[in-house]
C-alpha cells in the first residue's frame, strides 16, 4: 500500500509525515460559483439582503474556513497561513447571474494549501447560499475546483483551460 500515502501498513487512514519535507512558498488558487436569480443578484449588489452584506460575510467566512481546514478535513495538517485573499466577480448573461468566487491561499511550509483554498471557496459559496436562502432556495453552487498550485516537490499545477 506504499503508493497510497494516507494509509498505514494495516490499510487504515493516517496523517502523512511531512517532517522531512523542505519548506517552500506554496500558493493555491481555487474557484467556485453560485448561480442566483435576478432578484437575488439585485439584493446582493445593492446590499438589501436582510441578513447583511452578503459578500463581506462570505469573504470573512472563506478566510475563517481556510484557517480552520484541518478541523473539518481530517488528514489536513494544521499549517501557518501567510495570506488568504477572496475575490468576487459577477458574470451576467441573458439567462443567469453567476457569482464567481476566487480564493488564493499562501504559506511557507512543508505541505501545500490546496485544501485550504478549496475549503475557502466552498465556504464562501455556502455562506452566500445561507444568507440568500430566504429569498430563493434554488440557488446553485458549483463547480468548485483547484485552478493553480505552486511550490513543493510536485511543482506547479495549472488546470487546463482555466482562466485566472
Amino acid at each position: 500500500m506504499s503508493e497510497f500515502t494516507h494509509f498505514n501498513e494495516q490499510g487504515r487512514a493516517k496523517m502523512v509525515d511531512v517532517s522531512e519535507k523542505v519548506d517552500s512558498v506554496r500558493i493555491a488558487i481555487a474557484k467556485s460559483r453560485v448561480i442566483v436569480s435576478k432578484e437575488v443578484y439585485e439584493k446582493i449588489v445593492h446590499n438589501k439582503v436582510n441578513k447583511g452584506d452578503v459578500l463581506s460575510v462570505a469573504q470573512v467566512a472563506g478566510i475563517m474556513a481556510a484557517k480552520n481546514t484541518p478541523m473539518i478535513v481530517p488528514m489536513c495538517h494544521p499549517i501557518p497561513l501567510k495570506a488568504v485573499d477572496i475575490t468576487f466577480e459577477w458574470d451576467i448573461n441573458e439567462k443567469e447571474y453567476i457569482l464567481g468566487i476566487t480564493a488564493q491561499v499562501k504559506t511557507k511550509g512543508a505541505t501545500g494549501v490546496e485544501m485550504e483554498a478549496l475549503t475557502a471557496a466552498s465556504a464562501c459559496a455556502l455562506t452566500v447560499y445561507d444568507m440568500c436562502k430566504a429569498l430563493d432556495k434554488g440557488l446553485v453552487i458549483g463547480p468548485t475546483f483547484l485552478v493553480k498550485k505552486t511550490g513543493g516537490k510536485s511543482g506547479e499545477y495549472i488546470r487546463e483551460g482555466s482562466v485566472l
